[in-house]
């Protein structure tokens, strides 16, 4: 622009390659500061998805030992004639039959859900694997607590007795059924723990996204 006054002639130099410099700039600075916090988030994700790929591998040895360790569960009293025997059996009782086949179903899950833990290490931001893992861990969650649960009352059974309901305590003869079994029950649990584990953790990272 040119304004004269008199003899005069003032020029005003426009600004407006300064302001392009400078907003040319401030995409520069704002993309720079944004690459350590994104960097910082996917590490923090990363350390979180491979702890929990290792914790499943930890529930995975549980749950599977606890289901081999009650189906395997089986102890014969000696005594002078065959035909006379003793015999208790984890298929004798319901409740450790649906513990074998529940505490399988739980084990058989976790290792499907191992490459899916995978992909939540090699993509620490993907939101569909980790929602994937929470849904189906809380329903083996629920399933296995249930299992450890119902095997728990009857192990209790064995080893006290229930004087009122006029059951007598059998592991005072079967001590190595009643031992294996709840070494199998003490197993579920330890997968218990670990699932609400997996299940915090899972959703501590979606908050976080």
């Amino acid at each position: 622009m040119k304004s004269t006054s008199g003899d005069s002639t003032t020029i005003n130099i426009p600004e407006s390659r300064n302001k392009t410099v400078a907003k040319g700039e401030t995409p520069y600075v704002r993309i720079q500061a944004a690459h350590p916090m994104h960097d910082q988030k996917g590490g923090w994700k990363k350390g979180i998805s491979i702890f929990d790929f290792i914790l499943r591998l930890g529930a995975t040895a549980a749950a599977l030992g606890a289901a081999i360790a009650m189906g395997s569960s089986e102890q014969t009293l000696p005594f002078f004639t065959q035909f006379f025997q003793f015999q208790a059996s984890y298929d004798d009782l319901p409740t450790f039959t649906f513990f074998v086949i529940g505490m399988g179903i739980v084990g058989a899950y976790l290792v499907l859900s191992l490459p899916f833990s995978i992909v939540t290490i090699v993509r620490p931001h993907a939101v569909a694997p980790r929602l994937l893992l929470l849904i189906f861990d809380t329903l083996a969650l629920t399933l296995n607590t249930s299992c450890a649960a119902s095997a728990a009352a009857i192990v209790y059974l064995s080893h006290n007795g229930n004087s009122d309901a006029n059951w007598l305590a059998i592991c005072q003869q079967f001590g190595d059924f009643c031992q294996q079994s709840s070494g199998a029950v003490v197993s579920a649990f330890v997968a218990v723990v670990i699932f609400v584990i997996l299940i915090l953790m899972s959703a501590s990272a979606l908050r976080k996204v």
